[in-house]
């Protein structure tokens, strides 16, 4: 293979046609007990995910594998049984990114279902299916993911998810939590046991690696993994609760609050399908992208850490008009971005709430007003605005207007806030925040349990689901429940029920 780049081989993306495909020793049986995955879609491809650890749980992080270069077959094909392969490759899984490996499939035509695997020696994945983007696009459905602490209980929404097949999932955020995993205390799993070195906050690569493996490890988190592809933007929890930028709230300094940082950023491109564009950089990585759907959808995945303005000081500096949650140079990729868009929806999807709740909610957008006021204007000129968020546990359907302040202004689109995935354990229907949200006419919608949100795009309208589940620390067999629908029609943005 000629034109590949030092970094291409080393990162796991591909390796030079002369390689060999056989390991140098013999590899340990259940190599991908950490399944597969795809991400990254694109009309013409995807990026491909797995990562060798034959004892996921080994406390040193290393996931049972030596400190080797590991060569990994991977296949593409059009039919589930690999009769019609129409790509197959060879990339390096190497110790320095935890024997995970992110080949970049090119070439493909779009808008078709592609299936996948990888093999190891004698060892062979589960297969895995994903999709590539369409270039016009008629139809496009996806479900919306974020806050999983594997402790707090079950996954059933993601055997869900992998059951309905959508042709997307966005994850948007706490894909991991720092804190100690501790019996009689966190620890709401019904059934399940850790060992000691769970027990701490996780600060090192070896550390946010182990705690990857172990959410990694449920079984219904790989069937959505291997059922679509994945689009990911991170919140806080994958490096430390409520962080922003180089700042702590913990009284980290920031020179070194940013090795933490590093490590992390590390740790999530190596648990997840995304391409080598996000690779970090130290304590730095690009991972807010566009995605065109055809001319169905313009997707905008944003990151509201690594660049956010510090909690504010006081009431003036957070009305500043300077104030920023996404940073100057992603605000204006943004803004250009939708400035130039040729789509009928308009989507964004990013960790933290945009809808005006209160004041004191700095973490959200509420932190950052003017920001929100530039965004708002920007989303009225582009038309058809959907924002996705999570980050609050809770399901919320809000409408999204011109002026939050003015609630005889415009209503220029809608957010879809979908609740935890498991984060705070079972939940209830409502709860002693619902009335901060419902007080506000542009709020349509609240409820506290678990869940996600399943939302189809046509030419005509946008068609939401509010998924929830009654318990999920028992265990993973609870029963879905639709408990809100929602349409909003094509050039007329409000929040019908359905």
């Amino acid at each position: 293979m000629t034109g590949l780049s030092a970094a291409s081989v080393a990162v796991g993306v591909s390796a030079p046609a002369s390689s060999d495909a056989t390991p140098g020793r013999p590899i340990p049986s259940g190599a991908f007990g950490l399944g597969v995955a795809s991400g990254d879609p694109r009309p013409d491809g995807f990026v491909l995910w797995t990562r060798l650890a034959p004892t996921p749980l080994a406390a040193d992080g290393h996931g049972g594998m030596r400190a080797e270069h590991v060569p990994v077959q991977y296949e593409v094909a059009e039919d589930s049984s690999f009769k019609r392969v129409v790509r197959r490759g060879l990339a390096i899984a190497t110790p320095e990114l935890a024997h995970a490996v992110h080949p970049e499939v090119r070439g493909l035509r779009p808008e078709r279902e592609y299936f996948y695997r990888f093999r190891v020696g004698t060892e062979v994945s589960p297969v895995g299916r994903t999709k590539t983007l369409p270039v016009h696009g008629s139809r496009f459905s996806f479900a919306t993911a974020s806050c999983q602490a594997w402790y707090h209980g079950y996954f059933p929404a993601y055997r869900d998810i992998a059951s309905r097949a959508p042709d997307a999932v966005f994850f948007l955020g706490d894909y991991i939590y720092e804190y100690g995993i501790v019996a009689g205390g966190n620890l709401w799993r019904e059934g399940v046991t850790v060992g000691p070195e769970h027990g701490v906050e996780i600060e090192t690569l070896e550390q946010y690696r182990l705690r990857y493996s172990l959410f990694k490890t449920d079984p219904d988190l790989q069937a959505a993994h291997a059922t679509a592809p994945w689009l990911n933007v991170w919140d806080d929890h994958e490096v430390q609760n409520n962080y922003g930028a180089d700042n702590s709230i913990y009284g980290i300094p920031p020179e070194l609050f940013v090795h933490r940082r590093a490590v992390a950023y590390r740790a999530f491109y190596e648990n997840l399908p995304i391409g080598l564009g996000s690779l970090p950089e130290g304590p730095d990585t690009q991972v807010y992208q566009r995605y065109d759907v055809g001319t169905l959808a313009r997707i905008n995945l944003l990151d509201n850490r690594q660049y956010r303005d510090p909690v504010p000081v006081d009431e003036a500096d957070r009305q500043s008009e300077s104030r920023t949650i996404l940073g100057s140079k992603q605000e204006q990729w943004l803004y250009d971005g939708l400035r130039r868009s040729p789509a009928t929806w308009n989507v964004l999807a990013g960790g933290v709430v945009l809808t005006a709740i209160t004041d004191d909610r700095i973490e959200q957008w509420d932190g950052y007003p003017a920001n929100r006021r530039r965004l708002l204007a920007e989303l009225q000129q582009a038309g058809n605005a959907v924002m996705l968020t999570g980050d609050i546990h809770r399901h919320v359907a809000s409408e999204l207007k011109a002026d939050f302040a003015d609630p005889a202004s415009p209503t220029i689109g809608v957010e879809l806030v979908c609740s935890s995935i498991g984060s705070d354990g079972d939940g209830a229907d409502t709860d002693q925040y619902a009335k901060d949200w419902l007080q506000h006419p542009y709020v349509k919608f609240y409820n506290a349990r678990r869940g996600y949100v399943h939302t189809t795009l046509t030419r005509s309208e946008l068609t939401a689901e509010f998924v929830n589940f009654p318990y999920i620390e028992a265990d993973a067999n609870a029963v879905p429940h639709v408990v809100a629908a929602f349409r909003s029609p094509v050039d007329a943005p409000r929040l019908e029920a359905l």
